[in-house]
C-alpha cells in the first residue's frame, strides 16, 4: 500500500514518524561520580623513553589493561603508545595523590609504511583505539597533521598492529588536506587548522565503524573557537572495512570559557576527544584554556540522531544544517576533593571506558602534559550511574504501539 496516496495515508505516515520520535526520544539520568585520581610528574622515565603527552588512552577489557599514545612529535624520543595498568582502587580524591596503581609494562615504536621509525617532526599522534577483529585485535591511530610556516602535513587515521607496524591508512577526503596560507585565515584557504584537527577517534563496540573529529572547523568552514565564538568540527564516519568516509557530521564547540590575562594573549577550545556510547550517541570532551587562568575541561553527550549529513558540503560557511545534539554531563570545574578543594585540571585530552567495578561502569580520563614541567601527566576516575544513553518511556512505546494499531486499521479501509 503506498500511503502517500491519500489524505489519510499522509497522516497515518506524519502520526508514525512523530510516534517513533516520541519513542526515541527518551531521556537519560546519568551522571558522573569522582572516584579520584593519580598524577606521573614531568620526567617520569619508563624504558628508556620519557612519559609524557599522553593524549589519548583506550581500555583493553581482555587483558585488563590500557593503551595510551604519546603526542611526541618524535621528538624526545620515537613516536610511540605505551601499555600500562591503573588501579583505581589507589586513586584519591586529593591534588596531591601520588602515582601508586599506575604501572607502565611496555612502551612499542609506531612504524611507518617503510617499517621505520617516524623522523622528528613528521608525525604529530593524537588519538588511539582498539579495534576488534576475526583474528585478533589491531589499533586505530590519528596522525593530526601540520599547517604551519614549517610545512603542511595531512592529517591520517592509520590501522596498526599491536607491534606498532603500519597495517594501512584510511582514505581521508581532501576537504581536510592543508592548502593555501600556513595561517589558515587568508582567502581561499582549506583543510585542517594548524593544532586543530584529527584529535578525536572512537569506535563502535562491533569495530565496524570509526568517528574522527576535528578539535575546530576547517579553514573553509568557520572560525577557530575564541572568546564569544563557537567553532564547527566536522566528525568524520568510517567504514572500516572499506576505509572509506561514509557520512560527516557537525559538533559544534563552545566558546572558549574564560578571556585571557593578560587580554589578547593564547586561549582556545575545542572537541579534543570522542567516545562511542552506541552507533550514534558519544561522550564528547570540549577543553577550554585560557593563558592566566588555566583549563575548563566539560563533558557533553552528544549524538548524530536528527543532525545532517553534510558530507557532500565543500565548505560549511552559509549552508544550512543540523549540527549534533549536546548537552553538558559534567563540567569538570564543579568536582570537589575530599577536602574540600577544587580538583585542579590538566590538559585532559584523552577518555575511555574502563572496568565495571562494584556494578558500576567507570571512565577514565588523561591529561597530556605538554612534556612541561609546570605540568603533570593526570589520571582521573569516576563511575556512571544511570544509562549514558537515552532511554526510551514505556508511555512512549506504548503510544507508538497504539499509533501502528491505528496505521494497520486505516490500512485495511484503505484497501476496502
Amino acid at each position: 500500500m503506498n500511503l502517500t496516496s491519500s489524505s489519510n495515508g499522509r497522516f497515518g505516515l506524519a502520526l508514525l514518524a512523530g510516534l517513533m520520535i516520541a519513542a526515541h526520544g527518551g531521556s537519560h539520568a546519568a551522571s558522573l561520580n569522582y572516584l579520584g585520581q593519580q598524577t606521573l610528574a614531568t620526567g617520569t622515565q619508563f624504558a628508556g623513553t620519557q612519559v609524557g603527552g599522553l593524549s589519548g588512552i583506550d581500555y583493553n577489557a581482555r587483558t585488563g589493561g590500557y593503551f595510551a599514545i604519546s603526542d611526541d612529535r618524535s621528538q624526545f624520543n620515537p613516536a610511540r603508545f605505551y601499555g600500562l595498568n591503573l588501579d583505581l582502587a589507589q586513586f584519591q580524591r586529593s591534588n596531591t595523590p601520588g602515582s601508586a596503581g599506575v604501572a607502565f609494562n611496555q612502551v612499542t615504536t609506531l612504524l611507518t609504511a617503510g617499517g621505520s621509525s617516524f623522523g622528528a617532526l613528521t608525525v604529530d599522534p593524537e588519538s588511539i583505539r582498539l579495534l576488534p577483529g576475526a583474528s585478533g585485535p589491531t589499533l586505530l591511530w590519528t596522525n593530526e597533521g601540520q599547517r604551519s610556516g614549517a610545512g603542511f602535513q595531512s592529517p591520517t587515521l592509520r590501522q596498526a598492529a599491536l607491534d606498532g607496524g603500519h597495517l594501512r591508512d584510511f582514505s581521508v577526503p581532501a576537504a581536510y588536506m592543508p592548502t593555501g596560507s600556513s595561517s589558515g585565515a587568508a582567502a581561499g584557504d582549506s583543510g585542517i587548522r594548524n593544532n586543530l584537527a584529527f584529535e578525536s577517534l572512537t569506535v563502535s563496540k562491533d569495530g565496524k565503524t570509526a568517528w574522527v573529529a576535528t578539535e575546530n572547523a576547517l579553514a573553509q568552514d568557520g572560525p577557530a573557537a575564541a572568546v564569544g565564538v563557537a567553532s564547527p568540527s566536522r566528525v568524520a564516519q568510517f567504514n572500516v572495512a572499506s576505509g572509506l568516509r561514509e557520512r560527516e557530521y557537525v559538533y559544534l564547540t563552545d566558546a572558549v570559557t574564560d578571556a585571557p590575562n593578560p587580554a589578547g594573549s593564547f586561549a582556545t577550545n575545542g572537541l579534543v576527544e570522542l567516545l562511542a556510547i552506541d552507533d550514534s550517541h558519544f561522550l564528547a570532551v570540549e577543553r577550554s584554556f585560557s593563558t592566566g587562568v588555566g583549563n575548563n575541561i566539560r563533558i557533553y553527550l552528544s549524538s548524530t540522531s536528527g543532525a545532517s549529513d553534510v558530507s557532500g558540503l565543500a565548505s560549511l560557511t552559509g549552508q544550512n544544517y543540523q549540527a549534533m545534539s549536546k548537552s553538558l554531563l559534567l563540567d569538570l570545574g564543579t568536582v570537589k576533593n575530599d577536602d574540600g578543594s577544587a580538583l585542579l585540571l590538566d590538559n585532559i585530552e584523552g577518555i575511555t571506558f574502563g572496568p565495571v567495578v562494584n556494578g558500576k561502569q567507570t571512565l577514565v580520563l588523561v591529561a597530556d602534559n605538554n612534556f612541561a614541567a609546570s605540568q603533570q601527566t593526570q589520571f582521573i576516575a569516576f563511575s556512571v550511574d544511570g544509562a549514558l544513553a537515552p532511554v526510551p518511556e514505556p508511555t512512549s512505546w506504548a503510544l507508538m504501539l497504539s499509533g501502528l494499531l491505528a496505521l494497520g486499521a486505516a490500512a485495511r479501509k484503505q484497501r476496502k
